[in-house]
Protein backbone atom coordinates (compact mmCIF):
# COMPACT_ATOMS: atom_id res chain seq x y z
CA UNK A 1 0.00 0.00 0.00
CA UNK A 2 1.17 3.23 -0.66
CA UNK A 3 -1.39 5.34 1.01
CA UNK A 4 0.39 7.27 4.23
CA UNK A 5 -0.89 5.59 7.21
CA UNK A 6 -2.74 8.66 8.71
CA UNK A 7 -5.28 8.52 5.29
CA UNK A 8 -6.01 4.93 5.98
CA UNK A 9 -8.97 5.27 8.08
CA UNK A 10 -10.62 8.26 6.16
CA UNK A 11 -9.91 5.58 2.56
CA UNK A 12 -11.43 3.04 4.44
CA UNK A 13 -14.79 5.34 5.85
CA UNK A 14 -15.27 6.47 2.37
CA UNK A 15 -15.26 2.79 0.99
CA UNK A 16 -17.77 1.46 3.41
CA UNK A 17 -20.31 4.16 3.07
CA UNK A 18 -19.85 4.57 -0.58
CA UNK A 19 -20.14 1.12 -1.49
CA UNK A 20 -23.06 0.58 1.26
CA UNK A 21 -24.66 3.57 -1.30
CA UNK A 22 -24.12 1.87 -3.92
CA UNK A 23 -25.85 -0.99 -2.33
CA UNK A 24 -28.92 1.03 -1.00
CA UNK A 25 -29.42 2.50 -4.48
CA UNK A 26 -28.93 -0.15 -7.60
CA UNK A 27 -31.76 -1.90 -6.76
CA UNK A 28 -34.43 1.04 -6.82
CA UNK A 29 -36.89 1.19 -9.98
CA UNK A 30 -37.20 4.89 -11.62
CA UNK A 31 -39.71 6.58 -9.17
CA UNK A 32 -37.60 5.59 -5.82
CA UNK A 33 -34.78 7.89 -7.26
CA UNK A 34 -36.60 10.92 -6.82
CA UNK A 35 -37.87 10.09 -3.02
CA UNK A 36 -37.24 13.28 -0.62
CA UNK A 37 -34.42 12.81 1.70
CA UNK A 38 -33.70 14.82 5.09
CA UNK A 39 -30.81 16.63 3.47
CA UNK A 40 -33.08 20.22 2.35
CA UNK A 41 -34.53 20.08 -1.09
CA UNK A 42 -31.99 17.19 -2.28
CA UNK A 43 -34.13 13.73 -3.49
CA UNK A 44 -32.36 10.23 -3.55
CA UNK A 45 -30.75 11.20 -6.45
CA UNK A 46 -29.76 14.53 -5.77
CA UNK A 47 -27.76 12.65 -2.94
CA UNK A 48 -26.45 10.12 -5.65
CA UNK A 49 -25.16 13.43 -8.04
CA UNK A 50 -23.73 15.10 -5.02
CA UNK A 51 -21.52 12.20 -3.83
CA UNK A 52 -20.36 11.08 -7.47
CA UNK A 53 -19.56 14.88 -8.44
CA UNK A 54 -17.57 15.67 -5.30
CA UNK A 55 -15.52 12.41 -5.83
CA UNK A 56 -15.15 13.37 -9.45
CA UNK A 57 -13.43 16.31 -8.29
CA UNK A 58 -11.22 14.84 -5.88
CA UNK A 59 -10.45 12.90 -9.12
CA UNK A 60 -9.32 16.34 -10.86
CA UNK A 61 -11.96 16.10 -13.70
CA UNK A 62 -13.30 19.68 -15.08
CA UNK A 63 -16.30 20.91 -12.99
CA UNK A 64 -19.65 20.85 -15.90
CA UNK A 65 -20.49 23.62 -17.59
CA UNK A 66 -24.23 24.57 -16.36
CA UNK A 67 -26.51 27.25 -15.63
CA UNK A 68 -28.76 26.67 -12.73
CA UNK A 69 -32.40 26.92 -12.71
CA UNK A 70 -33.08 30.16 -10.86
CA UNK A 71 -36.29 28.92 -8.53
CA UNK A 72 -34.24 26.23 -6.28
CA UNK A 73 -35.52 27.53 -3.01
CA UNK A 74 -32.58 25.56 -0.72
CA UNK A 75 -29.99 27.28 -2.68
CA UNK A 76 -28.85 30.83 -0.88
CA UNK A 77 -25.53 31.21 -0.93
CA UNK A 78 -22.48 30.86 -3.01
CA UNK A 79 -21.71 27.49 -0.93
CA UNK A 80 -24.71 25.99 -1.99
CA UNK A 81 -24.63 27.37 -5.77
CA UNK A 82 -21.45 25.35 -5.96
CA UNK A 83 -22.54 22.22 -4.46
CA UNK A 84 -25.97 22.48 -6.37
CA UNK A 85 -24.17 22.64 -10.00
CA UNK A 86 -22.73 18.31 -9.71
CA UNK A 87 -26.47 17.57 -8.55
CA UNK A 88 -28.42 19.84 -11.07
CA UNK A 89 -26.59 18.51 -14.29
CA UNK A 90 -27.93 14.96 -13.83
CA UNK A 91 -31.74 15.90 -12.38
CA UNK A 92 -32.33 13.97 -15.29
CA UNK A 93 -30.38 11.11 -15.96
CA UNK A 94 -32.16 7.96 -15.17
CA UNK A 95 -31.76 5.09 -12.75
CA UNK A 96 -29.21 2.97 -15.14
CA UNK A 97 -27.35 6.10 -15.63
CA UNK A 98 -26.88 7.10 -12.03
CA UNK A 99 -26.40 3.50 -10.70
CA UNK A 100 -23.38 2.78 -13.68
CA UNK A 101 -22.01 6.21 -13.03
CA UNK A 102 -21.42 5.63 -9.61
CA UNK A 103 -20.03 2.26 -9.83
CA UNK A 104 -17.74 3.77 -12.45
CA UNK A 105 -16.45 6.94 -10.22
CA UNK A 106 -16.33 4.13 -7.32
CA UNK A 107 -13.65 2.16 -9.53
CA UNK A 108 -12.10 4.91 -10.47
CA UNK A 109 -11.62 6.68 -7.06
CA UNK A 110 -10.78 3.30 -5.69
CA UNK A 111 -7.69 3.19 -8.05
CA UNK A 112 -6.83 6.68 -7.14
CA UNK A 113 -6.60 5.79 -3.43
CA UNK A 114 -4.77 2.30 -4.05
CA UNK A 115 -2.13 4.37 -5.47
CA UNK A 116 -1.82 7.76 -3.22
CA UNK A 117 1.48 8.20 -2.67
CA UNK A 118 1.08 12.05 -1.78
CA UNK A 119 1.48 13.09 2.05
CA UNK A 120 -1.18 13.96 3.78
CA UNK A 121 -0.05 17.65 3.90
CA UNK A 122 -0.14 17.89 0.40
CA UNK A 123 -2.13 20.58 -1.23
CA UNK A 124 -5.13 19.57 -2.67
CA UNK A 125 -8.50 21.77 -4.94
CA UNK A 126 -10.58 22.61 -2.56
CA UNK A 127 -14.57 23.70 -3.12
CA UNK A 128 -14.62 27.30 -4.24
CA UNK A 129 -11.34 27.11 -5.49
CA UNK A 130 -9.51 27.26 -2.17
CA UNK A 131 -7.24 24.61 -1.25
CA UNK A 132 -6.87 22.11 1.50
CA UNK A 133 -4.76 19.39 2.63
CA UNK A 134 -5.20 16.17 1.48
CA UNK A 135 -5.82 15.00 5.13
CA UNK A 136 -8.76 17.05 5.70
CA UNK A 137 -10.26 16.55 2.00
CA UNK A 138 -10.37 12.73 2.48
CA UNK A 139 -11.88 13.18 6.14
CA UNK A 140 -14.57 15.48 4.93
CA UNK A 141 -15.47 13.09 2.16
CA UNK A 142 -15.16 10.17 4.36
CA UNK A 143 -17.44 12.26 6.39
CA UNK A 144 -19.60 13.58 3.97
CA UNK A 145 -20.30 10.43 2.20
CA UNK A 146 -21.43 8.71 5.82
CA UNK A 147 -23.98 11.21 6.58
CA UNK A 148 -25.42 11.01 3.03
CA UNK A 149 -25.53 7.26 3.41
CA UNK A 150 -27.74 8.25 6.44
CA UNK A 151 -29.81 10.82 4.26
CA UNK A 152 -30.62 7.85 1.95
CA UNK A 153 -30.97 4.76 4.55
CA UNK A 154 -34.19 7.48 5.80
CA UNK A 155 -35.34 7.71 2.01
CA UNK A 156 -35.26 4.16 1.42
CA UNK A 157 -36.62 3.55 5.06
CA UNK A 158 -33.48 1.15 5.65
CA UNK A 159 -31.74 2.13 8.40
CA UNK A 160 -28.50 1.06 9.52
CA UNK A 161 -24.41 1.69 9.82
CA UNK A 162 -24.80 3.90 12.91
CA UNK A 163 -21.38 2.46 14.49
CA UNK A 164 -19.86 2.16 10.99
CA UNK A 165 -16.05 3.79 10.30
CA UNK A 166 -17.51 6.75 9.08
CA UNK A 167 -19.60 7.61 12.15
CA UNK A 168 -16.24 7.87 14.12
CA UNK A 169 -14.98 9.96 11.34
CA UNK A 170 -17.97 11.98 11.53
CA UNK A 171 -17.83 12.37 15.47
CA UNK A 172 -14.98 13.73 15.29
CA UNK A 173 -15.37 16.11 12.97
CA UNK A 174 -18.19 17.34 14.79
CA UNK A 175 -16.54 17.23 18.18
CA UNK A 176 -14.09 19.80 16.44
CA UNK A 177 -16.44 22.62 15.74
CA UNK A 178 -18.27 22.27 19.00
CA UNK A 179 -15.84 25.08 21.03
CA UNK A 180 -17.43 27.43 18.23
CA UNK A 181 -20.82 26.28 18.71
CA UNK A 182 -20.46 26.84 22.46
CA UNK A 183 -18.46 29.94 22.76
CA UNK A 184 -19.11 31.78 19.91
CA UNK A 185 -22.00 30.80 18.21
CA UNK A 186 -24.54 30.40 21.44
CA UNK A 187 -22.35 32.73 23.62
CA UNK A 188 -21.86 31.13 26.81
CA UNK A 189 -20.67 32.85 29.66
CA UNK A 190 -16.32 33.02 29.81
CA UNK A 191 -15.50 30.37 32.57
CA UNK A 192 -18.16 28.10 32.04
CA UNK A 193 -18.37 24.95 31.42
CA UNK A 194 -20.95 22.56 29.03
CA UNK A 195 -21.13 18.82 28.82
CA UNK A 196 -22.29 16.99 25.71
CA UNK A 197 -23.45 13.04 27.11
CA UNK A 198 -24.29 10.99 23.93
CA UNK A 199 -25.41 7.71 23.85
CA UNK A 200 -26.24 5.25 21.33
CA UNK A 201 -23.95 3.25 18.57
CA UNK A 202 -21.66 6.11 19.44
CA UNK A 203 -21.17 7.24 22.47
CA UNK A 204 -18.95 9.97 24.18
CA UNK A 205 -19.10 12.34 27.34
CA UNK A 206 -17.04 15.65 26.19
CA UNK A 207 -16.86 19.08 28.22
CA UNK A 208 -16.39 22.35 26.18
CA UNK A 209 -14.78 24.94 28.31
CA UNK A 210 -15.10 28.69 27.81
CA UNK A 211 -12.03 30.38 29.08
CA UNK A 212 -11.87 34.25 30.66
CA UNK A 213 -11.47 35.44 27.22
CA UNK A 214 -14.45 33.63 25.77
CA UNK A 215 -12.47 30.74 23.67
CA UNK A 216 -13.93 27.43 23.96
CA UNK A 217 -11.91 23.79 24.15
CA UNK A 218 -13.30 20.23 24.17
CA UNK A 219 -11.64 17.46 26.54
CA UNK A 220 -13.15 13.63 28.07
CA UNK A 221 -12.81 14.93 31.72
CA UNK A 222 -16.44 15.66 32.88
CA UNK A 223 -17.23 19.15 34.78
CA UNK A 224 -18.28 19.51 38.01
CA UNK A 225 -20.83 22.08 37.69
CA UNK A 226 -21.46 22.17 34.19
CA UNK A 227 -23.55 26.00 33.09
CA UNK A 228 -25.62 23.58 31.22
CA UNK A 229 -25.62 19.32 30.41
CA UNK A 230 -27.33 17.93 27.15
CA UNK A 231 -28.07 14.40 26.67
CA UNK A 232 -29.11 12.96 23.58
CA UNK A 233 -28.80 9.72 21.66
CA UNK A 234 -26.20 9.69 18.77
CA UNK A 235 -28.74 9.49 15.65
CA UNK A 236 -30.48 12.44 17.52
CA UNK A 237 -27.11 14.38 17.22
CA UNK A 238 -25.83 13.92 13.89
CA UNK A 239 -29.29 15.18 12.95
CA UNK A 240 -29.44 18.27 14.30
CA UNK A 241 -25.35 19.02 13.93
CA UNK A 242 -25.53 18.10 10.20
CA UNK A 243 -29.24 20.21 9.95
CA UNK A 244 -31.37 17.51 8.58
CA UNK A 245 -33.90 18.34 11.91
CA UNK A 246 -34.84 21.16 14.01
CA UNK A 247 -34.48 21.49 17.87
CA UNK A 248 -37.71 21.90 18.15
CA UNK A 249 -38.77 18.13 16.29
CA UNK A 250 -36.83 16.23 18.53
CA UNK A 251 -37.63 17.94 21.86
CA UNK A 252 -38.75 14.61 23.29
CA UNK A 253 -35.26 13.17 22.58
CA UNK A 254 -32.99 15.77 24.37
CA UNK A 255 -32.78 16.20 27.41
CA UNK A 256 -31.09 19.38 29.07
CA UNK A 257 -30.01 20.64 32.74
CA UNK A 258 -28.52 23.64 34.35
CA UNK A 259 -29.02 26.37 31.96
CA UNK A 260 -31.88 26.22 30.19
CA UNK A 261 -31.89 29.34 27.83
CA UNK A 262 -28.09 28.30 27.54
CA UNK A 263 -28.80 24.66 26.49
CA UNK A 264 -31.60 26.13 23.80
CA UNK A 265 -29.10 28.68 22.25
CA UNK A 266 -26.51 25.88 21.62
CA UNK A 267 -29.16 23.31 20.13
CA UNK A 268 -30.27 26.22 18.07
CA UNK A 269 -26.47 26.82 16.99
CA UNK A 270 -25.56 23.07 16.84
CA UNK A 271 -26.40 22.67 13.08
CA UNK A 272 -22.66 23.67 11.38
CA UNK A 273 -22.98 21.74 8.07
CA UNK A 274 -24.24 23.63 4.71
Amino acid sequence: MSLHPSLQSYADAWTHSIEAISELVTPLVEGEWNRATPCPGWSVRDIVSHVIGLDCEMLGDPRPIHTLPRDLYHVQNEHQRYMEMQVDVRRHHTAPEMTSELEYTIIRRSRQLRNESREPGAMVRGPLGTEETLEFAMRKRAFDVWVHEQDLRVAVGRPGNLDSPGAYVTRDMLLAVLPKVVAKDASAPANSAVVFDVHGPVEFLRTVRVDADGRGTVDGAPSLGPAATLSLDWETYVKLACGRVTPDAVSDRVKTEGDLDLAQAILNSLSTTP
